[in-house]
């Protein structure tokens, strides 16, 4: 088979572009290596300060070369990667935080070291913070990239635009989705399956405030899907399991879901109940 009519125009395609695509598997190499290096550290090293420097200048290329591949401008590449890491230790201070959230309010977590190691919320909360810088420095694709790479990991979806404040505990979290426009605060707790949403999905509303803000405090059980740009959910809140909410919430509420559970007798039940799935 002859591929040169479908090379030209894959060609034609990518001259299109603005820009060039990153490696997708040095993106996910980047964002692997660089948690290793800030949580792990290098075990093995006889000076450990040296290899670590070692370790970070190796890191700053290779997110330099990521950035090259967008921009194909050294210099601007250069001046994004420097940025970034000049920023990397506030950024290694707030996930520390976030692991202390998350060690504090779970019973199951042993020691700190097993949160940093085995939590894909602590996971998924530190890609969140170097996309969220990424994004601040308006590098474009790498931040979404990056969440993507969390997302496909652990099951939790958080946009890179999300604003999230200090000690975020995100505890088992399969099935999160946190989208671009939301505002959450500090000590915010959030279990499994919970939406942070839009109400509207049309595209000429993409500029606008879509997503709600979350205040500081506030617990958010499983199953909750909270949706719309105007609402709120007061500070020192408690959101119980599958509550659906559209409109803003006052500071100290508790809001459930009311429903009774019928108990019955199996042996007396002489209709079966056949599931079909």
């Amino acid at each position: 088979m002859v591929y040169s009519d479908f090379i030209q125009k894959i060609i034609a395609f990518k001259q299109k572009q603005n820009g060039s695509m990153p490696d997708v598997l040095l993106a996910e190499r980047f964002i692997l290596s660089l948690f290793k290096t800030l949580f792990y550290g290098i075990q093995d090293a006889d000076n450990q300060e040296s290899a670590l420097g070692m370790e970070l200048e190796n890191l700053e290329g290779n997110l330099t070369a990521l950035c090259q591949a967008i921009y194909n401008n050294s210099a601007v590449s250069l001046e994004k990667s420097k940025e970034f890491f000049e920023y990397l230790p506030i950024l290694f201070d707030a996930c520390l935080l976030d692991a202390m959230a998350i060690f504090n309010t779970d019973p199951a977590a042993k020691m700190l070291e097993e949160v940093l190691v085995s939590y894909p919320g602590f996971f998924s909360i530190y890609v969140h913070r170097v996309a969220f810088q990424l994004h601040l420095q308006q590098v474009p694709i790498l931040p979404r990239m990056f969440s993507e790479i969390a997302h496909s990991k652990t099951g939790i979806d958080i946009h890179p635009a999300a604003k999230i404040g200090n000690f975020l505990a995100i505890d088992h979290g399969t099935g999160i989705v946190i989208g671009e426009t939301t505002v959450i605060g500090n000590e915010v707790k959030l279990y499994q399956g919970v939406t942070l949403g839009a109400l509207s999905v049309q595209k000429d509303l993409a500029s606008e405030k879509r997503h709600p803000t979350i205040e500081d405090r506030v617990v958010i059980y499983g199953g909750v899907t909270i949706l719309g740009g105007d609402t709120t959910i007061g500070h020192d809140s408690i959101i119980g399991g599958n509550v659906w909410i559209t409109q803003s919430v006052a500071p100290f509420s508790i809001v459930m879901q009311q429903q009774e559970n019928l108990i019955m007798d199996k042996k007396s039940f002489s209709e079966p109940l056949n599931f079909i799935i």
